[in-house]
């Protein structure tokens, strides 16, 4: 012990390794044996299962097309938010699962699915789904029953008699 240490980065250099001075995290792209990227998005109780590859553009979830499993045109929209999003539309074929929820919430996951699955095929879409907010998992889930309540919060009819 001759030397003393005034600081972590002494420490570092004694060691040998040299500490990372305020470096960014280097986000690389993971793909599996076949080339797509997966990744799962969850919202309310709804869990997606999402692959992306390159292709035409289709979108499939549980064996359908995302148009006939989403009938309403709003979730459609919330469904591809993140391609029109990254400038990437028609450019991935996008195939989903999605379990659990209602269709409200499952499309929310397939969103955050596409979104992350997006971030692992290029990582430099990281920053522009970031900033639009696709990237955060939305945790508002139902609140639970309590005892002595008709439902969460409302309790039952006051009777005065």
């Amino acid at each position: 012990m001759a030397e003393e240490l005034q600081s972590l980065g002494d420490l570092g250099s004694a060691l040998g390794t040299a500490a990372p001075e305020n470096e960014a995290p280097v986000h690389v792209q993971k793909l599996d044996q076949f080339g797509r990227a997966y990744a799962t998005g969850k919202r309310k109780d709804a869990v997606a299962r999402v692959w992306i590859k390159p292709g035409t553009g289709k979108v499939t979830v549980n064996d359908k097309d995302f148009t006939v499993y989403f009938g309403r045109p709003v979730l459609r929209m919330i469904v591809q938010q993140p391609i029109v999003a990254a400038n990437r539309s028609g450019q991935y074929d996008v195939v989903a699962t999605v379990a659990g929820g209602g269709l409200s919430g499952q499309a929310g996951a397939l969103r955050h699915g596409i979104s992350k699955a997006l971030t692992y095929y290029e990582p430099e879409l990281r920053s522009i789904l970031k900033k639009g907010g696709f990237l955060t998992r939305d945790d508002r889930v139902v609140e639970r029953k309590k005892y002595g309540r008709a439902k969460a919060r409302r309790s039952f009819q006051f009777s005065k008699r």
